[in-house]
């Protein structure tokens, strides 16, 4: 029996439709509250009228969608309801996701890509306050370049929180890489210019930096990320090649204020949204990306090693309509078949 097309293999090694059933599993929290109530929304509503809309409307903005990706989406549904003609919302699921995506994808240009450096040092700067899932989230990007045939070694430049050079210790231990540090209270620019010494005589491909997430103030949370920034960009030109921000997407709008912050203070280029599992607004993905115009790059979506995914619009969005569009899509093959 031939193997269906969506089992063909990503560069990590896991599946296709692996993958995009890690998008339907970690956001089931999400779609059992968000989708559940469009679906009831739907079924109250057999003809697509205002009071539908402005329903629908309410329900994205409690998803924590933002409010100006909610107006872009109604006004691109009103019209394509318009342009079809379409009187009854059965299969409305279905145009809600083509819309979120085509939002999404029309924000910016940016790729999700990592700024990977052929044949030279790679350093990844990543930020963000404690207790986002920053220092698990470096373990496992490790794990991920380790599967692509990366050698990878971590910077233990949060010296400021008591037990963080342990925990990367273990996540080093566990992943199988190199750690450098200092002791705790240590000066992190130091930790960073030590760490980049001993990439680049290991001939390593890709440093990961872990940062201080609070000091006494945000004033000086920013100094010093900006002191350790300067200190890589001097040991190495254009290094930093990636500044993450590590956002907790159980914070809803919160993870908004922190990401504004962060990229007042630093380049941000890429997100990582952390805990997408663990939240029933799942939307607040779509609100970072109209918002900030600063790409997701990678999400949580559980607590295994490989639950570190790249993010993929298509996929996240079916995530959230993954019930709908599934019985949608059943519906469909059942009347070809007739």
């Amino acid at each position: 029996m031939e193997e269906p097309q969506e089992e063909k293999k990503s560069k990590w090694g896991f599946s296709a439709f692996s993958i995009t059933e890690k998008f339907k599993a970690g956001l089931e929290k999400t779609r059992d509250s968000f989708t559940s109530k469009v679906n009831d929304l739907v079924a109250r509503y057999r003809t697509v009228d205002e009071d539908f809309f402005e329903e629908l409307e309410d329900l994205l903005l409690q998803a924590d969608v933002g409010f100006e990706t909610v107006m872009e989406l109604m006004d691109k549904l009103r019209f394509e309801v318009q342009r079809q003609n379409i009187k009854d919302t059965s299969g409305i699921q279905s145009i809600i996701s083509e819309k979120l995506v085509e939002i999404y994808e029309s924000s910016d240009d940016e790729s999700i890509e990592l700024n990977i450096q052929d044949g030279e040092l790679t350093v990844i700067l990543f930020v963000g306050v404690n207790g986002v899932g920053k220092t698990t989230t470096i373990g496992k990007l490790a794990h991920r370049l380790k599967q692509e045939g990366k050698s990878v070694i971590l910077a233990a430049g949060d010296t400021f929180r008591a037990g963080a050079i342990d925990q990367l210790q273990v996540w080093g231990d566990r992943v199988g890489v190199e750690v450098i540090k200092q002791a705790e209270g240590s000066d992190p620019a130091a930790v960073m210019y030590d760490a980049i010494r001993a990439a680049k005589n290991r001939g390593a491909d890709v440093l990961i930096c872990d940062t201080a997430g609070r000091l006494q103030n945000k004033v000086n949370l920013m100094n010093e990320l900006e002191k350790v920034h300067r200190v890589i960009s001097r040991e190495i030109p254009n290094a930093p090649h990636e500044v993450l921000l590590a956002l907790d997407a159980t914070t809803g709008q919160n993870a908004l204020v922190q990401a504004q912050t962060f990229k007042d203070a630093t380049n941000v280029t890429g997100i990582v949204l952390t805990k997408l599992d663990g939240t029933a607004k799942g939307g607040i993905v779509l609100a970072i990306r109209n918002k900030l115009h600063i790409p997701v790059k990678f999400v949580g979506l559980g607590e295994k090693m490989d639950d570190l995914q790249p993010f993929d619009t298509e996929r996240y969005v079916y995530g959230l309509f993954a019930d709908a569009l599934d019985q949608q899509l059943a519906k469909e093959e059942e009347l070809n078949e007739q």
